[in-house]
């Protein structure tokens, strides 16, 4: 449930070092802005603020040097505008996404869409701690999904066509972990080192490198800040339905689970982040139907 404390007090209304004034954060899922939406963000910010915005690190803008006494004005004028008063506190953040396969070329998901369904989904829900989500098409992990509290990944496997390589090299050349090799005239592929970022399937110019197994990587606990953490793997899916059913059912158990004061990624212990992710595959498994 998202709690209505009034305009004054959400996460979005930030005070600056003169208490007179606040920053006001604005949502925007996915960083993804229109012409008009733009246009009239401008208008607001000359009209309330001192004509300049600030673009943030979670793909927001927001209108510094707002005069406290005109929050709700500007709140009302936002809103109009497509682009309400965002969040920052102990709630679920604006969710970040790279491009994805709307425009680059390494992409192997629709981050953009994904990012919009969780931002629908769950946007401003209040929780015990911040809650940041990052959606990266490819393991290039552009939005740096492993260093938020959840972070998703698009992943996908490369399965060479036996008999069929020319040995022409390209993929060798391509591959930044050093993953391909040739061998006898043809390339092998080192699953060990191999990320799942697919760059070698579309540099085939022969498409002898087929795809499989298209999914998405779950991570949980990560943090940027002043001593940074690596999320730890939750979970793997095949299906953009499942992301959302995962993610849902993650957000439920911090929820009801995590205690504020504390970062997430202090706690995932505390919290039995084990138990949880065994919980997750038992469910995953379950629901899949029998060969």
């Amino acid at each position: 449930m998202i709690h209505n404390y009034g305009v004054h007090m959400k996460g979005g209304v930030i005070t600056e070092r003169d208490s007179d004034y606040c920053t006001v954060r604005t949502r925007m899922p996915a960083g993804v802005l229109s012409c008009e939406k733009m246009r009239g963000l401008a208008e607001i910010a000359e009209k309330y603020g001192t004509g300049e915005v600030h673009l943030t690190t979670r793909q927001t803008v927001e209108i510094p040097h707002v005069d406290q006494r005109v929050i709700e004005e500007i709140s009302k004028d936002l809103e109009e505008n497509g682009t309400p008063i965002g969040s920052e506190r102990d709630e679920i953040v604006n969710i970040v996404a790279c491009p994805g396969t709307e425009r680059c070329k390494y992409a192997n998901i629709d981050s953009i869409g994904l990012a919009k369904r969780l931002d629908s989904a769950l946007f401003g829900k209040t929780m015990p701690v911040k809650l940041r989500i990052s959606v990266s098409a490819c393991p290039y992990a552009c939005t740096s999904p492993i260093l938020n509290e959840i972070g998703i990944v698009g992943r996908i496997n490369p399965v060479r066509v036996p008999g069929l390589c020319t040995g022409c090299g390209t993929c060798v050349e391509y591959c930044s972990e050093s993953a391909i090799v040739l061998k006898n005239g043809a390339c092998v592929i080192n699953d060990d080192k191999c990320v799942q970022c697919g760059i070698c399937i579309q540099s085939c110019p022969y498409d002898i490198i087929l795809s499989e197994n298209l999914h998405y990587l779950i991570t949980v606990g990560g943090r940027r800040g002043r001593h940074p953490q690596l999320g730890r793997e939750l979970v793997e899916v095949s299906s953009e339905n499942e992301v959302v059913a995962v993610i849902e059912k993650l957000v439920y158990w911090i929820y009801r689970r995590a205690w504020s004061g504390r970062l997430l990624s202090d706690q995932l212990d505390d919290l039995h982040f084990e138990k949880f992710k065994k919980e997750i595959l038992e469910g995953i498994n379950s629901e899949k139907p029998e060969k």
